[in-house]
């Protein structure tokens, strides 16, 4: 998509200068360029992490935000400085303007999280709170700019703040100056994109530069497609450091005549992305700052690279703690390791314990059921895969055994929602008793517990997750009639596990009974 070579040495060529010449080592660090052994072994292909989530504010946003306040005057410096930002340019912002003894305001939206907020204020930063979204915020700091005769300080469109940004591609270059394929980075407005394709076309022409969105938030890739800038209706917020709707003019000027290509991945794709940088650093990225490597992952397996050497900036660490059961939810999607499936079976004595049986020796990671119909029973389960593949395998075994099955693998609504709702009240769970048991994390230890129960008890309710921990918890809902009474306790003591009777648990008798 990049323009030919003339023209990426003129656009990259301009900005050399300056990036050579960039003050932001007075804040900034050289941050390490380190391989990613674990997923590179994974890919067959040497994949190195350019760690700005090491950066003192956990991001690279400081190196573009102090190279412009550094080249302010004097003048312009002690009227201070104003910004909009909800997050990592924000903090870089407020720590530039402790480090030149200057004033700092910034504006952020009312819904920004106490976290950011207070990592402002505690590097001396004034905080606006105003407005619901970013562009509310924007043009309230536009206002006060005029106002208060502050110096705005733009996120990504700024001659100074996209050299800044492209410190990081100059140092790339300088630690590995063997072969490098490719340079994934994240776009959001496009400041970092746009000074690391420009250093790097200058320098290394030969090295690819790819671009990396969202799929709800890819207004650069619209924007070089249509040969304009397109302005977004709405972005979406999971990668909220690049969740913008309007790329700036001189960074799709940039882009567009020096980007190689593209690539746009989802959400689920990004939460592996945090899981594989993880296991490689033991950092916690924040949803941008894992783009390049889930664009990593996904660029090997479209082209079936091999043997190629490919950095991705990891460019923030800013993560909210509560995202974090979100993302280990959905890594399991993203690298394609558990499947769900909504199984229909007949209500009749064994058939539940036939289709286990199906199920055999592999690692369920969500059961859930709850009586609803005399002659059928929905279950829907989740079971932990090795490859794609396996769900539609997995998918055919089950209809051949004659139990309709529709695989929810890709379901939206099934993985965000459904899967919580399973259950409800029921006119069929007459003498139902409810126990909640412990039992330790190991494979087929699910299967060896239903295996267990008592055939001629009716299981009315069913919910297991696997969480991760050592221990699973499970909650079952037997039917048993009283006679049965002696029976039932001497198989729960059989078990051998700890449990709990919750039959007189309020929150049953509210939501389930």
């Amino acid at each position: 998509m990049a323009g030919s070579p003339r023209v990426q040495r003129k656009a990259g060529g301009e900005y050399l200068q300056k990036i050579l010449t960039a003050r932001v080592y007075d804040v900034a660090i050289e941050s390490p360029l380190e391989p990613a052994r674990t997923l590179s072994r994974r890919l067959g292909n040497q994949v190195l992490l350019k760690r700005e989530d090491q950066q003192p504010v956990f991001s690279f946003k400081l190196r573009g935000a102090y190279n412009k306040m550094a080249h302010l005057s004097a003048e312009q410096l002690a009227r201070g400085v104003i910004c909009a930002s909800a997050g990592n340019h924000a903090q870089g912002v407020a720590l530039s303007a402790k480090k030149l003894g200057c004033q700092a305001a910034i504006v952020m939206p009312v819904t920004t999280p106490k976290l950011k907020i207070d990592a402002v204020k505690a590097l001396g930063g004034e905080v606006v709170l105003h407005g619901d979204s970013y562009s509310d915020a924007h043009g309230h700091a536009k206002l006060l700019e005029a106002e208060r005769g502050m110096t705005f300080v733009h996120p990504f469109d700024d001659p100074d703040v996209i050299a800044g940004q492209g410190t990081v591609a100059m140092e790339i270059l300088r630690q590995h100056q063997g072969p490098i394929d490719a340079v994934f980075v994240a776009i959001g407005g496009g400041g970092l994109v746009a000074g690391v394709a420009a250093y790097i076309k200058a320098v290394r022409p030969e090295v690819q530069v790819i671009g990396v969105q969202t799929q709800d938030s890819d207004a650069m890739l619209r924007s070089v497609r249509a040969g304009r800038r397109v302005t977004l209706h709405d972005v979406g917020l999971f990668s909220d450091g690049t969740a913008v709707k309007l790329v700036g003019e001189e960074t799709f000027r940039l882009t567009r005549a020096l980007v190689d290509d593209f690539v746009v991945v989802d959400t689920d794709a990004v939460c592996a992305a945090i899981k594989d940088v993880f296991q490689d650093t033991r950092s916690i990225l924040e949803p941008a700052g894992a783009l390049g490597v889930a664009a990593v992952k996904q660029y090997v397996a479209e082209h079936k690279l091999k043997g190629r050497t490919l950095v991705a900036i990891t460019c923030g660490a800013n993560m909210n703690f509560d995202r974090l059961r979100f993302v280990a939810e959905r890594a399991e999607f993203g690298e394609q390791r558990e499947a769900l499936f909504a199984v229909t079976i007949p209500e009749e004595r064994g058939s539940f314990k036939r289709f286990c049986e199906l199920i055999g020796p592999r690692s369920v990671t969500e059961f859930n059921y709850r009586i609803s119909d005399a002659k059928v029973a929905h279950v829907f389960v989740g079971i932990a895969i090795a490859q794609r593949d396996e769900a539609d395998k997995i998918e055919r075994n089950f209809l051949r055994h004659g139990f309709a099955t529709v695989n929810l693998t890709d379901d939206e609504l099934a993985k965000e929602h459904v899967r919580h709702m399973v259950g409800g009240r029921s006119e069929l769970a007459r003498q139902e008793r409810l126990y909640s048991f412990v039992f330790p994390e190991r494979p087929g230890a699910l299967m060896r517990f239903l295996a267990a129960l008592h055939p001629g008890w009716n299981i009315s309710l069913f919910h297991y997750r696997n969480q991760g921990a050592d221990y699973g918890r499970i909650l079952v809902g037997l039917q048993v009639p009283a006679s049965d009474k002696r029976a039932l306790r001497e198989f729960l003591d059989g078990l051998g596990h700890p449990y709990v009777d919750e039959t007189d648990n309020p929150v049953y008798g509210l939501f389930l009974r």
